[in-house]
């Protein structure tokens, strides 16, 4: 049987860093009103000259370095993304040509704004089981500070910048288990951005936590599984109080969960490989583990992955 496999894992994160207290200066709020509500006290901003394929690129590479092989082995690349360079060409394309890739694999972005990185695993997963793809780049790219509403003292304070790669390939050995993705466009309006991010906080919050207890709880069902089977949950970085209260709803331990949050603050669709990277360098996640991804993000869309590391 085929799987896929993460071989090899990279981040990156721009530079310039935003506190909670540089924000003060800027609109009216206060660190511990930041804080207390979201968990975040900082964030990274891209330069001027820096875009979702900058980040992407140098995230890439630390993954294409990790995993040990060179760029030409890729035969796809997926770049989740909800602030693309520009409107086309997309900007995997943009990050295979950065990456010298000549071997005419395919190239395509995926925007499910936050649950991106999810859906294009699972895409990936797709191609690589289906024998279309061996070795597969999936990167979360994001620059929102570009889509925000700086006196919007309720959105501004929340988003950040990052990218966060993953090599998949294929393998004979468990990889990824299983993945559930869903969507309720019914709901595309409680979070938008049109063309800067507005959102009805409350009523995302109590979707959120609904959706994604859900989700894994499918995803446990689904192997047989219960929350105390899982090693690591690397969790969507929108707001602390949503991840604790999905942990708790769970019955998993906050010591088994990776929190970015406090630093890249909400990063959508880079938030869990920026994550992911964290805790794979660090040692915290280790070969036999059971690692679960979930994730909620405008439209709405929300899904979860269950990976035997």
């Amino acid at each position: 049987m085929i799987y896929s496999k993460i071989i090899g894992t990279g981040s990156y994160l721009p530079s310039k860093v935003l506190t909670n207290y540089d924000l003060e200066k800027i609109v009216d709020t206060t660190h511990d009103w930041i804080f207390s509500r979201s968990g975040i006290a900082e964030r990274h901003v891209a330069a001027e000259n820096e875009f979702a394929s900058d980040l992407a690129l140098q995230a890439s590479l630390k993954a294409i370095e990790a995993a040990g092989i060179t760029a030409d082995e890729i035969d796809l690349i997926i770049v989740a993304t909800t602030s693309p360079d520009m409107h086309f060409p997309g900007s995997a394309c943009i990050l295979q040509g950065k990456l010298g890739i000549k071997n005419g694999g395919a190239a395509f972005d995926v925007q499910a704004v936050c649950g991106g990185f999810v859906y294009a695993l699972n895409t990936a997963d797709m191609y690589i089981r289906g024998g279309q793809a061996k070795t597969v780049l999936v990167v979360g790219a994001e620059v929102l500070s570009r889509m925000l509403d700086w006196n919007d003292r309720t959105t501004c304070v929340l988003f950040g910048d990052g990218a966060g790669a993953v090599i998949l390939r294929s393998s004979d050995k468990p990889g990824i288990v299983v993945a559930k993705l869903h969507a309720d466009g019914s709901h595309r309006n409680m979070l938008k951005a049109d063309p800067t991010i507005s959102m009805d906080g409350q009523a995302v919050f109590k979707f959120a936590v609904k959706v994604l207890s859900d989700v894994v709880e499918e995803v446990l069902e689904d192997q047989k599984l219960t929350g105390a089977d899982i090693d690591w949950l690397v969790p969507h970085q929108a707001n602390i109080r949503i991840i604790e209260a999905t942990a708790k709803k769970l019955g998993v331990s906050m010591d088994k969960v990776v929190v970015t949050v406090a630093q890249h603050g909400n990063t959508s669709a880079a938030s869990i490989p920026l994550a992911l990277d964290a805790a794979v360098r660090d040692g915290r996640i280790k070969p036999g583990q059971n690692i679960l991804m979930e994730a909620v993000g405008g439209g709405f869309t929300w899904g979860a992955v269950l990976i035997k590391w």
